[in-house]
């Protein structure tokens, strides 16, 4: 137990170039309080102490503004910087060394009792306000986009923007490093890149920008040859009546 307590404070130490000591992220750091209420919670839901479990996870949302449900599986190294709004279903699932930033959604969209929430794999990076929902699956080592809204599988290694998400290889950007054993998770791995993650409106502005473009060259073109045409029309006819 105590190994995973260590465990959990180094990976909080690792990921937050603001965090000064263990000691401030052991007593400041609500994303950690959480991740330990649901340590607990969980352990009480899997013995079926199912009120017992909702009860310390209630807590642990009252004392964090964290919200994960006691059912929700979660692998080792998991950070939650700031939090505050962050939501995990029932049946989610969470890889080893996930990172998630605030007001992130991994929730339900029906009411049917079973697997309903997404699975994250492992060194996945989940921005702000992003909302992951449904069955799917998320790829290990890709990113999801600060506000997107991913309702489809996502392969390993992707850069996942906009809304709907659009998933784009990660080696585009940056190629994925190879999953360590296990922990440390350290910026060699987790990299928190967010200026190099692609704009896919724009990218599409500029696509159409370019279609356009060759649009009206092939019109261009076509006028030449039309007006071409015309002209020679007119020396032959002319030709004609000399």
């Amino acid at each position: 137990m105590f190994t995973t307590l260590r465990r959990d404070i180094q990976a909080f130490m690792d990921n937050d170039p603001a965090a000064r000591s263990r000691l401030e992220i052991l007593l400041a750091y609500p994303g950690l309080h959480a991740l330990w209420f649901h340590r607990l919670a969980h352990a009480l839901w899997r013995r079926r102490l199912y009120f017992l479990g909702r009860m310390v996870s209630q807590f642990g949302r009252f004392f964090t503004g964290i919200e994960i449900h006691p059912g929700a599986r979660i692998g080792r190294c998991l950070v939650i910087d700031h939090g505050m709004g962050t939501v995990i279903g029932e049946t989610a699932e969470i890889g080893d060394n996930v990172l998630l930033y605030h007001n992130v959604t991994l929730g339900g969209v029906d009411l049917i009792k079973a697997k309903r929430h997404p699975t994250l794999e492992d060194h996945v990076v989940v921005g702000a306000g992003a909302q992951i929902l449904g069955p799917i699956r998320i790829g290990s080592h890709s990113r999801i986009g600060s506000n997107a809204v991913v309702v489809k599988d996502v392969p390993p290694g992707s850069v996942v923007v906009g809304v709907p998400g659009r998933a784009r290889p990660r080696s585009a950007v940056q190629a994925p490093l190879p999953s360590p054993a296990l922990p440390p998770i350290g910026h060699e791995d987790m990299d928190l890149h967010h200026n190099i993650t692609p704009d896919i409106t724009m990218e599409m502005l500029l696509e159409m920008s370019g279609r356009l473009r060759a649009v009206e060259q092939e019109l261009a073109t076509q006028r030449s040859e039309q007006w071409e045409g015309m002209l020679d029309e007119e020396d032959s006819f002319a030709g004609a009546h000399i």
